[in-house]
């Protein structure tokens, strides 16, 4: 049979009261041990029952060692807490400290006279601050140029490509104009029927029939007989 969820409230019933007292604490001191075992901590622990009885647990010592541990831990942290507002308004002390300065280097610089003086120390402690800024303007001036230096790359990368494809493209554009003739010519030879060369056989053969002809077509016209 399951066990009921217990309802966090006082018991009335006093006997039921003393008896879960008597297991939660043994379960609670036996968990601390476990505890201390496990992860090597040191556990101590107090309990007051209603009727004003002490039960206490203390693993790896004492519970006068442990209470004396516990004291100190709270010293110190108290010190610490009492140190913290010091250490603040120090610093708080040392950054008004080092505006005043910048506020009077400025002055100085932008030559706006007034009657306070910069001893050796302020000076020296100005250009100190003069050389931190400037390496962090050079810092900040190397980066934007390589970043410039980049962004110029990649553009002339850019433009690269964009003039191979122009040059392919006007290659391939002069080729074209330059079969666009040979094809008209050889489209006009085959509508007017014009022969090729290679058709005719021994173009350069004069035959001799035309030759006898063509003499005795002059005989005839000039009168004379063959």
């Amino acid at each position: 049979m399951a066990r009921g969820k217990v309802q966090m409230r006082r018991i009335e019933n006093p006997v039921h009261r003393q008896v879960t007292f008597c297991k939660r604490r043994a379960g609670l001191f036996k968990k601390a041990k476990e505890l201390s075992v496990l992860c090597d901590a040191q556990i101590g622990i107090m309990i007051f029952s209603s009727h004003g009885k002490l039960y206490e647990l203390a693993t790896n010592g004492s519970m006068d060692g442990l209470i004396k541990k516990y004291n100190a831990s709270e010293d110190a942290q108290s010190e610490g807490s009492e140190a913290n507002p010091q250490d603040a308004e120090r610093e708080a002390i040392m950054l008004k400290q080092e505006i005043n300065l910048l506020h009077k280097g400025l002055r100085y610089m932008y030559g706006i006279q007034t009657n306070e003086h910069m001893n050796l120390d302020e000076l020296h402690a100005l250009e100190r601050y003069l050389e931190i800024w400037m390496c962090n303007i050079r810092s900040v001036k190397m980066q934007m140029m390589f970043q410039e230096i980049e962004s110029l790359k990649s553009k002339e990368g850019i433009l690269k490509a964009a003039n191979m494809l122009l040059q392919e493209k006007q290659i391939v554009e002069q080729n074209g104009l330059m079969d666009t003739p040979q094809m008209v010519a050889t489209e006009q030879n085959v509508h007017f029927g014009a022969p090729y060369i290679a058709d005719i056989v021994n173009p350069l053969t004069v035959y001799t029939d035309y030759s006898y002809s063509y003499s005795g077509f002059r005989g005839s016209e000039m009168g004379y007989s063959y």
